[in-house]
């Protein structure tokens, strides 16, 4: 009795060692760092994974490709705004990619990346990992509408990923775009339909870029936006 109730769940997704291990290599190859900046995402990890065990930060089949699917997938996005240090990312939740963004900006002078985050257990987290990596980040505990009344007048890029279709996301997000501010959004394959719906409302200048992580994803990056009606 005591070997069965120690047995493992049939469904258990937690990521072994050598799972980990050889899904942080195939990530740091595609998109690799710098040591500091490494140092720092192996804390943001091991924080993760820990609090993974009692709250749902990610998804719990992602747990073994953690490096693959939200690290390096997050990286990628600062090749879309190279001379960017002020960025701010909607809807953080555990940190994708503003937290990662920060972590890899960390060295450079003026960096700051605000993390917009309204659940209160993933805003805790947020600023757990803040503290524990040292990343210039600063986390607002409120939802979108209240965020953008009051946020910075310098910003070079605002993100948000898995947040919303685009429509919505260009609703919430037009108060800081409306400026000039660059969007990059990572979305997935439904990329053509969100477009084709959003220019109902906007007029956009974007480019869709290939996913350097998932062939079936896109970012989304926008120039300029303004309302067709």
């Amino acid at each position: 009795m005591g070997a069965l109730l120690r047995r493992k769940p049939l469904h258990d997704t937690r990521a072994s060692a050598s799972e980990l291990a050889a899904d942080r290599e195939h990530a740091l190859a595609l998109m690799p760092v710098s040591r500091e900046t490494l140092e720092r995402l192996d804390r943001f990890v091991e924080l993760l994974l820990e609090w993974q065990r009692h709250t749902n930060l990610i998804a719990p089949s992602t747990e073994r490709v953690i490096w693959t699917r939200h690290i390096a997938d997050s990286l990628q996005v600062l090749a879309l705004a190279r001379e960017a240090r002020v960025w701010v990312d909607l809807g953080s939740g555990a940190g994708f990619p503003g937290l990662i963004i920060a972590c890899a900006l960390a060295d450079e002078p003026g960096a700051r990346v605000h993390l917009v985050e309204s659940i209160g257990k993933k805003a805790t987290f947020l600023r757990e990992a803040i503290r524990l990596t040292a990343a210039p980040a600063d986390v607002h505990a409120m939802r979108i509408a209240d965020f953008v009344k009051h946020a910075p007048k310098h910003i070079d890029v605002v993100t948000a990923r898995a947040l919303a279709p685009l429509p919505k996301l260009f609703r919430e997000a037009y108060p800081l775009l409306k400026s000039g501010t660059k969007g990059v959004f990572p979305k997935g394959q439904d990329i053509a339909a969100e477009l084709t719906e959003a220019a109902k409302y906007w007029n956009i200048k974007a480019a869709s870029v290939p996913s350097r992580t998932d062939p079936r994803s896109r970012i989304v990056v926008v120039e300029s936006i303004t309302p067709s009606v």
